[in-house]
């Protein structure tokens, strides 16, 4: 492969074209423009722009008693469907989803409207153009005006065709505000990919906050801090002490709720989340 290497590892995977489902064990590397899976004896290579589906934990069912932690890949083959699944460990399958999202979507050109909608309440923005990119936790259109869209904020997207074409409106949690984004990509594969990413991400950040508890005190701390309150101010928007929101911010810590940096204490993706499924209940 002459291009630059971006992800290099050895993994077990099966493709549909094997004689058998059984896995085998091989060299998985991907560059910008394509995923090159390689055994001994063979080599498959798809170019990213065949790629149209990523799904990770979902196993074919033909599949199942072979894999475990698992990424499927759905890609097109002399306009057939083809499909592979790579296993490798959790932490492996999480950080290559993202590199190929990367590597699949960064540059894609968009347009966006944001906000398309404050509240229940439609707004007069117009679409505009814009460069989507793939970043930890985000998603970014970098244009005159930029829109970043942090994952832990979303609350729900779905696909929608309109007259101009394919839409994604994607809900999220904005400054306080439950605002919802739309965007357009010229390519449907792409925007579809974009789909799967946000389901993706946002599914992985549920499950780490589904057993998570949080008392109404805690929660409005979360939500003060959200809203721009500093570890200072919290005393008096709480109408504790100074000393109960010490062990206020040692509990959420423990749970992965807040985070203590340069600029204060600020929430964590964890702690996003659950503000945001508040800020979605109130305005719902």
């Amino acid at each position: 492969m002459s291009e630059k290497v971006i992800a290099d590892f050895v993994a077990r995977f099966s493709l549909d074209t094997f004689e058998s489902p059984e896995p085998v064990k091989g060299r998985i590397v991907l560059s910008p423009k394509r995923l090159v899976l390689a055994t001994g004896g063979s080599k498959t290579t798809v170019p990213l722009s065949k790629l149209f589906d990523v799904n990770v934990g979902h196993v074919p069912s033909d599949y199942e008693t072979f894999f475990q932690d698992t990424m499927t890949l759905a890609f097109r083959d002399d306009g057939a469907r083809r499909v592979a699944v790579i296993e490798a460990g959790s932490e492996e399958v999480s950080r290559f989803k993202t590199v190929l999202f990367k590597a699949t979507l960064n540059g894609t050109q968009a347009r966006v409207k944001h906000p398309a909608r404050v509240g229940g309440r439609v707004t007069d923005a117009s679409f505009r153009p814009a460069k989507l990119g793939i970043e930890p936790g985000t998603v970014r259109f970098s244009g005159d005006d930029p829109v970043v869209v942090e994952l832990a904020s979303v609350t729900y997207f779905r696909k929608q065709r309109r007259d101009i074409g394919p839409v994604v409106l994607v809900r999220h949690a904005e400054q306080g505000q439950a605002v919802t984004s739309e965007v357009v990509i010229g390519s449907e594969r792409r925007l579809n990919l974009l789909g799967r990413y946000l389901r993706l991400e946002y599914s992985e950040l549920a499950e780490e906050v589904e057993d998570v508890t949080t008392s109404e005190t805690e929660m409005e701390a979360l939500v003060a801090i959200y809203s721009g309150a500093r570890s200072g101010d919290l005393a008096g928007t709480l109408g504790l002490d100074s000393s109960r929101v010490t062990m206020l911010l040692n509990d959420l810590r423990e749970k992965s709720l807040v985070d203590e940096g340069e600029k204060g204490v600020s929430l964590t993706a964890r702690g996003r989340l659950l503000v945001s499924d508040r800020i979605e209940s109130v305005n719902t």
